[in-house]
């Protein structure tokens, strides 16, 4: 009779574990990745600069709401798009500040959502959101105050990601292997990449390949040109 108690009370306990995991896994407890699928690939960076979060994009017009969470801390910050970069979304100062880990410059694993919905293309020239290719460094200014300079594969600022070895770079544009020359343009210094794997960005460079050409103190490139070498 004790037997049959016993077991009676541990199949009781079972189910009401059970239960209790369905429950927490409906209301969001068990579970925390965001069900929605992300409208960027590759890892999430930032560049250097102040005031409330926001986030350039080269893929979403000014004035877009975005979400991007981070999935190895569960933190979220909501974003809006205040100018074109060179990658899908990326982060300023505070916005990454929210959702990064201690020492970290780039979340890899991430999930970007759109908070609104697309407005529709405009049918004038020169309307519609800006796209990669569309603002090219190549011309001189009005009134031939800045040299020519040769015209860029990406468009947007440059901008790194934390990770040591020979300079190299990530792309969203181009394959493994291909090799690129980026070129700051606000102190004539460049250096060779060679891609070396995908990311968000048309080009990121790595910790070595932005130390090569970055300003002191910044990190990111704004005038840039980069070039196909091969």
């Amino acid at each position: 009779m004790k037997v049959q108690r016993r077991h009676v009370l541990a199949a009781t306990v079972a189910v009401a574990a059970a239960a209790v995991v369905a429950v927490g896994t409906g209301l969001g407890f068990a579970d925390t990745t965001p069900g929605q699928s992300s409208v960027c690939s590759g890892s999430v960076t930032f560049f250097a600069e102040g005031g409330a979060p926001a986030a350039t994009s080269g893929r979403f017009p000014v004035g877009t709401r975005l979400r991007v969470t981070n999935l190895d801390n569960g933190r979220s910050v909501p974003v809006t798009v205040t100018g074109p970069s060179g990658s899908c979304v990326l982060l300023n100062t505070a916005a990454m500040d929210a959702i990064r880990e201690p020492g970290k410059n780039v979340v890899r694993r991430n999930v970007v959502e759109r908070l609104d919905a697309p407005a529709p293309p405009s049918a004038g020239p020169g309307g519609g959101e800006t796209r990669p290719g569309s603002a090219q460094p190549g011309a001189a200014r009005p009134g031939g105050t800045e040299p020519a300079v040769p015209s860029s594969v990406c468009s947007g600022s440059v901008t790194f990601f934390a990770e040591g070895g020979a300079p190299a770079a990530t792309s969203g544009r181009f394959p493994v292997g291909t090799r690129l020359r980026v070129t700051n343009l606000d102190n004539g210094r460049s250096v060779p990449v060679t891609v070396t794997g995908p990311s968000g960005s048309c080009v990121l460079l790595n910790t070595a390949a932005m130390d090569a050409i970055r300003e002191p103190g910044k990190n990111v490139v704004r005038r840039n040109v980069v070039e196909l070498l091969d």
